[in-house]
């Protein structure tokens, strides 16, 4: 059964974040190109969600995949979606909200 893929609040803000970040240096049109890559990677999770790395030492059903060199996603499997917590970009801190418990 395929699953939606929703991005948390603090995903989104990690995207807009980086897209500025990006842009303030190389420019728009490569910050918009790179972050869009970004979310189509996240997009594709529903495909084969339990990719990645376990990281149940983080958060219990935490799982990480990177992007390219310096791009690492956070996220979390429920029975009904693929929750992308963060979208953590060059060595920032992994930490990540408690998940609620899901039906």
């Amino acid at each position: 059964m395929a699953r939606d893929v929703v991005f948390a609040p603090e995903a989104e803000q990690d995207l807009l974040d980086l897209y500025d970040y990006i842009a303030e240096r190389d420019g728009p049109e490569r910050a918009s190109a790179y972050t869009e890559r970004i979310a189509l990677h996240c997009l594709d999770l529903a495909t084969f969600p339990e990719r990645g790395t376990r990281r149940d030492d983080v958060r219990p059903g935490l799982r990480i995949i990177g992007f390219g060199r310096r791009v690492t996603i956070a996220f979390h499997i429920t029975a009904k979606t693929i929750i992308v917590d963060r979208i953590l970009y060059g060595g920032r801190s992994l930490k990540v909200a408690p998940v609620e418990p899901g039906p």
